[in-house]
């Protein structure tokens, strides 16, 4: 398969020469890649088997992870669930357009492998001009998980959709850099405390804001469920290519890991903070921001979990971050893509 890559002229304009090629493979049951305001997914019509299933084909993607499905608008919300719980108007009131996922039960319009089974469906609605107007160009919702090789890291810039998937989709819009850098929070509506099942751009202090209360799923803390109620709970997610290992602890325990990994030979890349990496000699490493700044964490994390090459190095060490605000999604996605854990505690 020839893979199409696109740069629309007017992103936001649903009528764009590119915005409307890619449209209609769509409805032509065909996979397309597009931005988002969190990462790069992967589009097919979320009312068609086949269609969804090609998304499935091209990630190698397990068939009981479910997907998330994106709309444009209140409406298509409507032909996907039984009702709209009061609690996911206020907040689709106070978040949508954006980086909130809200599980609601399913009426079953949605293609069966959408929900791989459940009788609950995840949507959100993007915050991004160019996913807009491609979702109003198509003119139905689309199932759209990353845009990535099952397990690798999520992309955020099309470059990196290419990376892992050019021969396998349809086409590639390009919107360039996303803005959040990592995947919606998903929250589960249907109890009378909503759960979440995902960290993500919003946090648990902002929903906090809008909701009395919400409570964090156990298989957050590695209590892991049979069926996975949302995408990322199951499964080994972000991984890089070489394998990482995640430092908890102070500067000086990193350092000492860090030296210690050296004197045995091994190659290490490090993606650290700006505090630590000034502290660091002799060691190939990658700033991903400020610990007094995790949004900027969030955005530059796949792209650096991305950076490092298993012809450069053996092992990538990276340091634990806060887990106040996004920094609960950074180390959400850092215990995932880790295969060891080293603590000073």
């Amino acid at each position: 398969m020839q893979t199409k890559m696109w740069i629309p002229e007017n992103p936001s304009d649903p009528k764009d020469a590119s915005i409307q090629e890619a449209a209609r493979l769509l409805n032509h049951q065909e996979v397309v890649a597009f931005p988002t305001e969190t990462v790069y997914g992967l589009g097919a019509d979320a009312t068609n088997e086949k269609a969804v299933s090609g998304i499935f084909e091209a990630k190698g993607r397990p068939s009981d992870n479910p997907l998330i499905v994106h709309v444009s608008n209140r409406e298509q919300v409507d032909l996907m669930v039984n009702h709209i719980p009061d609690v996911a108007y206020s907040l689709m009131e106070a978040f949508w357009p954006g980086p909130l996922t809200l599980i609601m039960e399913s009426n079953g319009a949605a293609a069966s492998n959408v929900t791989a089974g459940l009788s609950t469906i995840g949507i959100r609605m993007p915050n991004h001009p160019l996913a807009l107007a491609l979702l109003e160009a198509t003119g139905k919702p689309l199932a759209a998980p990353s845009a990535n090789r099952s397990g690798r890291p999520s992309p955020t810039k099309a470059d990196h959709v290419k990376q892992d998937l050019d021969g396998r989709v349809a086409g590639i819009l390009d919107g360039g850099t996303t803005g959040v850098g990592l995947e919606s929070t998903v929250l589960d509506c249907t109890s009378d405390v909503p759960v979440i099942l995902r960290p993500g751009g919003i946090t648990k202090e902002q929903l906090e804001e809008v909701l009395p209360h919400v409570a964090i799923d156990p298989a957050l803390a590695g209590s892991e469920s049979d069926k996975p109620k949302s995408p990322g709970m199951k499964y080994t997610h972000y991984a890089p290519e070489s394998p990482l290992w995640l430092v908890e602890g102070e500067d000086d325990f990193f350092i000492e890991q860090l030296e210690q990994l050296k004197r045995d030979g091994q190659r290490v890349g490090v993606i650290a903070s700006h505090e630590l990496a000034g502290k660091l000699d002799h060691a190939p490493v990658i700033r991903c921001g400020s610990r007094d700044q995790l949004s900027e964490v969030a955005v530059k994390l796949y792209d650096a979990l991305r950076e490092f090459k298993r012809s450069e190095v053996d092992i990538i060490l990276t340091e634990a971050f806060s887990e106040k605000g996004v920094g609960a999604a950074v180390m959400n996605r850092l215990r995932k893509a880790a295969v060891q854990v080293v603590s000073e505690d």
